[in-house]
């Protein structure tokens, strides 16, 4: 896990490469490599988690000393290609699994993409060739941007890195993409597209490979969700065995690490499955690098605010009996650094980093450096209340559309008084869903997924065409892009189970009526860990995201530095935001009792694009 850096067919100077190369030190802190021959250079920042000594440096060689490496990501099943690469005549110096991935691609070529279980993005250099090959994994866990530049003295030259922040130096003046930047509306919907925060930088694709040298790059699609759906059973009982099979599985492979592994828990569904199934698998004795120093469960704390699950996440530590380090969220302590918390962001978004940056800071403190969490699941399975309803346009009786609505209805707080429709009977539910499908397409603001040509996509029920889009198209990728950088922001790495490519292939081969079983959001996963979980948790129906609890924190202890920042001179004179409404939706949160988080999140978005550009215009020099 690491941070990457490249140049192709430019000579570039050592002292800007390296300058490049340390706005990546956050991602590896412990160590760094820089390789230059002619017009190509590679750089690598490396946090170890494999193989701890220098053999796991990069860029990495194989034997002939014909190829280099510079690889970010986790290949899990490095141990078993390893097994196959010996078989046949492969020798290995270190026990990483990068060198697995060298010899993999010798070995395999673009085949071996379809073998990994992981997440990657790495660039692999043919010095015979003078040919670069990158890839970047199948859903995008790990980023990869790139800037181009065509010449008619030096041909095509290529500049890549994991984040935007490093191919800054080597741009001169760089501009902001207003049409993202400046528009809150878009934040969840540019991260499938090539499109940046920065003019001039592209975003290598999710599930993409690509040959790349004097004459340009060739892009190539290797993965497709919808190419890969699988033959699954037909009851109920045996999908959710299977599912419970796949995830342990994946558990597994995830727990593979030299270093301390452990869990950002929240008391949901997801998380808790996570280290339950931890728990389960070290009762088993594992081997094979499996990691037995898993005990770290780090919990989110929001004292005083509705968002703090505590009382849930400790119900699941004391039932594993794992020791938990209570991380209280308090803003006040972070205002002198948060521009160097945007800044390390980088990118734009409807909330606040300060409770992610936190928490994966208190693990990085607590010696916690792989961190395996729940992220997918709500995308994968049916977890959030707005998708939920789009099973109704596959229902067949008014019993299906009874369990549909009380599904719903269930992920609501009883006491939440805000919540108009908590009392709707499944009838009215269903006309008013169908009521407002009809006024969206009237409008024309019905947005179709980018997968709806493929007649794999067709074939699906109408909630996992909705889930399709969500996990594929908008707002997973957004969240992995945001965890990524929440993360590796301090250093540590995480592990996604639930996106392991064998679980999504399952997630959409299966229909809705697996997802909302018994009237639940997710059935499939919570009948599938029954047993493993606490009963509290598998059978807990309400709804609560990771989220920032930004009334309670602007009318509260972030109050002086909201008023602060809408008063400054900075401020009213911003090219990104129109002061005078963005200051009039903050003061209103702050002067209103009764304003909704609803209000709270609209007003920190719109001063997003202020607050970001702020915190790179004071760190461009550096």
């Amino acid at each position: 896990m690491c941070g990457i850096f490249g140049i192709l067919n430019k000579k570039t100077d050592r002292a800007l490469a390296e300058r490049c190369l340390n706005r990546l030190v956050h991602r590896g802190p412990d160590g760094s490599g820089l390789w230059q021959e002619g017009g190509v250079t590679l750089g690598h920042r490396r946090l170890a988690i494999f193989d701890l000594s220098d053999q796991g440096t990069q860029p990495m060689s194989d034997a002939s000393g014909r190829y280099r490496l510079v690889y970010n990501g986790e290949i899990y099943n490095f141990p078993e290609l390893r097994h196959e690469l010996e078989a046949l005549g492969y020798h290995f110096k270190s026990s990483t699994d990068s060198e697995v991935l060298l010899y993999s691609l010798l070995e395999w070529k673009e085949k071996a993409l379809y073998r990994f279980n992981g997440m990657w993005a790495f660039a692999l250099y043919d010095r015979e060739k003078r040919e670069l090959f990158l890839s970047r994994d199948r859903f995008g866990i790990k980023p990869l941007f790139y800037t181009e530049d065509f010449s008619a003295t030096n041909g095509y030259s290529l500049s890549f890195a994991s984040e935007m922040k490093a191919l800054l130096p080597l741009l001169g003046e760089v501009k902001p993409n207003k049409d993202i930047v400046c528009h809150p509306e878009r934040f969840v919907h540019y991260e499938n597209t090539s499109d940046c925060v920065f003019e001039g930088i592209k975003r290598f694709p999710a599930g993409y490979c690509a040959r790349v040298d004097e004459r340009g790059m060739r892009l190539m699609r290797f993965w497709n969700t919808l190419d890969h759906l699988t033959e699954v059973p037909k009851s109920y009982r045996e999908q959710t065995e299977m599912f419970r099979e796949l995830f342990l599985d994946s558990c597994r492979l995830r727990m593979r690490s030299d270093v301390p592994v452990g869990t950002a828990l929240s008391g949901g569904l997801d998380s808790s499955s996570v280290l339950c199934a931890m728990a389960h698998i070290d009762s088993l004795a594992p081997t094979e690098r499996v990691s037995r120093d898993w005990r770290h469960a780090y919990i989110a704390s929001f004292p005083g605010t509705t968002l703090d699950e505590t009382e849930y996440a400790k119900c699941v530590t004391d039932k594993l009996n794992v020791p938990s380090t209570i991380v209280n969220i308090d803003p006040s302590t972070v205002l002198d650094r948060l521009d160097d918390m945007f800044y390390l962001f980088e990118e734009v978004y409807i909330t606040s980093p300060i409770p992610m940056m936190l928490l994966y800071g208190a693990l990085r403190k607590g010696g916690t450096l792989v961190t395996i969490d729940g992220h997918g699941a709500d995308e994968l399975f049916g977890g959030y209340p707005f998708d939920i309803l789009h099973a109704f346009d596959d229902a067949r009786s008014q019993t299906e559309r009874e369990l549909i609505a009380s599904t719903y209805l269930g992920c609501f707080p009883h006491d939440d008084s805000n919540n108009a429709v908590k009392n709707m009977s499944a009838s009215r539910l269903y006309l008013n869903y169908q009521r407002k499908k009809l006024t969206r397409r009237l409008r024309g603001d019905h947005v179709k997924p980018l997968a709806s040509s493929d007649p794999a996509f067709r074939s699906l029920d109408h909630l996992n065409r909705v889930l399709y889009a969500s996990s594929h198209e908008n707002i997973l990728p957004t969240l992995l892009r945001n965890y990524d950088h929440y993360s590796m922001a301090n250093g540590v790495e995480i592990r996604m189970p639930f996106m392991d490519h064998r679980i999504v292939s399952f997630a959409f081969s299966i229909g809705w009526r697996s997802k909302l079983h018994g009237g639940y959001t997710k059935s499939i996963i919570r009948d599938g860990m029954h047993g493993l979980l606490p009963e509290k948790v598998e059978r807990r129906k309400t709804k609560l995201g990771f989220n920032t609890p930004v009334v309670e924190w602007m009318k509260g202890p972030m109050r002086e530095y909201f008023e602060d920042t809408v008063s400054s001179k900075d401020f009213k004179t911003s090219e990104l935001i129109d002061a005078r409404a963005v200051k009039k939706k903050v003061l209103g949160v702050i002067k209103d009792e009764k304003a909704t988080f609803t209000q709270g999140e609209q007003a920190f978005s719109a001063l997003i694009p202020y607050l970001w550009d702020l915190s790179f215009r004071r760190k461009a020099n550096e």
